[in-house]
């Protein structure tokens, strides 16, 4: 087994929209020593696609330089499956669980790749630093420093434990220096809290995630919905399993279950919704076991963490044991949970314009994965006249917008008369282009520095030279 630590620099923050920019990474044996050479990588911005000015003035990269300088998306995940995730390998990133990965799926998605194998196959595996870097903060912060935000609140930030840490960390957002600030930290997790690494790696198994979630004890939970004042962290106990899915529905024991308990599912319902400023907070949350949640045993929760993360045990029994005796309120947040997001049914028509959004509509059956598998492989000259006989429908829509992408070159005149059109409906009809033109004019009203400047006019002339003509 081997670690892989990456990170991605992106064009925007919605996974099932934006694309990866910059790739890069480096592996690393089990004792956190680099194996081999970085990676380093720009990914061609495709033309159909617009990245958000706020995005490109974080990490700097302009999508002409990705143009010039980078690879497809298709040798991309050709490189990822051959190169970097392979037999073994465990990939590690910063936040990674609800950012990086998600744009991994999507990009192998896009280009007819099995969007899960690559975190789960053949020993493969996934963590995610940021949850593993609070709960040592939690649970164990000695011998390391911890940083403050600006507001006096705890801040897990990786450029701010690097900085405090002394760990070198030049350019931040270039994700090849974060993924060596990233090693580098983990390396100090690991001298300073060996013990409780080794069981934080350990819990990367969905099945011992479960096994620790349902026996009956209430556990540690740290998770980034928790309040920063408590260090991301509390106590929690399992109040239903999901019907379906390898998941669970927990409460954190903080909170006095009274108002809660006797509450009707569509009552919770409008309270686990409630995004207002003034909205109550809800203290049930969803658990995937697959998501590498980071959790340990209440054994873990010594004195001294009780008093750093202000738990009062004998408030925590006795909100336990009234949820012990509340009567089918598991049962209430399943149906809670139903109401609030219902299951969306897969339209009876994919439109092309969305096909890029709708991984998670459904499993690819065994035998579109076959012929996913012929386009991977498919040469330039032979795409012409490929048909692929998909039997799903978003896998027939996304067939002539990925030969559009990666294969411009072999289109006849109706194909690129339609590829146009697309681009019409999705860049200018939908009035992205005009929000993209609004965005970057307020910013270079308001750039500061001269490379702000220079960077927000390259956007503003690529928005234009990239306009469909009508």
């Amino acid at each position: 087994m081997t670690y892989y630590f990456y990170d991605l620099e992106t064009s925007g923050f919605n996974s099932r929209q934006a694309r990866i920019m910059q790739f890069a990474g480096q592996r690393t044996d089990q004792n956190l020593k680099p194996i081999g050479e970085p990676d380093n990588l720009l990914v061609k911005l495709t033309d159909d696609v617009l990245p958000e000015p706020d995005a490109v003035l974080v990490h700097g990269i302009s999508p002409r330089l990705t143009q010039s300088q980078g690879i497809s998306e298709r040798e991309l995940c050709k490189y990822l499956t051959n190169q970097v995730f392979t037999k073994g390998t465990i990939a590690i990133g910063f936040n990674n669980i609800r950012f990086d990965d998600e744009f991994v799926r999507h990009l192998f998605w896009r280009n007819f790749y099995d969007a899960y194998e690559w975190q789960w196959k053949d020993g493969r595996g996934k963590w995610d630093l940021l949850d593993a870097s609070r709960m040592v903060r939690a649970l164990r912060p000695d011998g390391i420093e911890w940083p403050f935000a600006s507001d006096g609140s705890p801040s897990n930030k990786l450029e701010l434990l690097s900085s405090i840490n002394k760990i070198s960390h030049d350019a931040v957002h270039d994700a090849l220096s974060d993924v060596r600030a990233m090693i580098t930290f983990a390396q100090l997790l690991q001298e300073k809290q060996p013990k409780l690494f080794d069981y934080m790696i350990k819990m990367r198994d969905k099945k011992e995630v479960e096994e620790l979630v349902t026996n009956g004890e209430p556990f540690i939970y740290v998770s980034g919905s928790y309040p920063s004042e408590y260090q991301k962290a509390t106590v929690v106990t399992m109040v239903a399993k999901h019907p379906e899915q390898a998941a669970a529905y927990v409460y954190d024991l903080r909170l006095d279950p009274d108002g809660f308990t006797d509450l009707s599912p569509a009552e919770l319902s409008k309270l686990w919704t409630d995004r207002s400023d003034d909205a109550k907070y809800f203290p049930v949350k969803k658990m995937t076991y697959n998501k590498c949640p980071t959790i340990a045993p209440i054994s873990t929760l010594d004195e001294p963490s009780q008093a750093r993360l202000k738990i009062d045990m004998k408030l925590i029994q006795k909100n336990l044991q009234k949820l012990l005796n509340a009567k089918d309120f598991g049962d209430r947040i399943i149906q809670a949970e139903e109401l609030s997001w219902p299951k969306q049914q897969p339209s009876m028509v994919v439109d092309d314009q969305k096909v890029d959004e709708l991984l998670y509509d459904d499993f690819v059956d065994n035998a579109d994965r076959t012929r996913m598998s012929a386009v991977r492989v498919m040469k330039s000259e032979k795409v012409a006249d490929f048909q692929p006989a998909f039997k799903d429908d978003r896998l027939k829509a996304l067939w002539p917008v990925y030969k559009a992408r990666q294969f411009l070159e072999v289109l006849t005149a109706d194909e690129k008369s339609w590829w146009q059109n697309y681009k019409q409906i999705k860049l200018v009809k939908s009035g992205w282009l005009d929000r993209y033109k609004k965005r970057t004019d307020e910013l270079l009203k308001s750039a500061s520095t001269a490379g702000q400047k220079n960077l927000l006019k390259e956007l503003r002339d690529y928005g234009q030279t990239i306009e469909p003509k009508a």
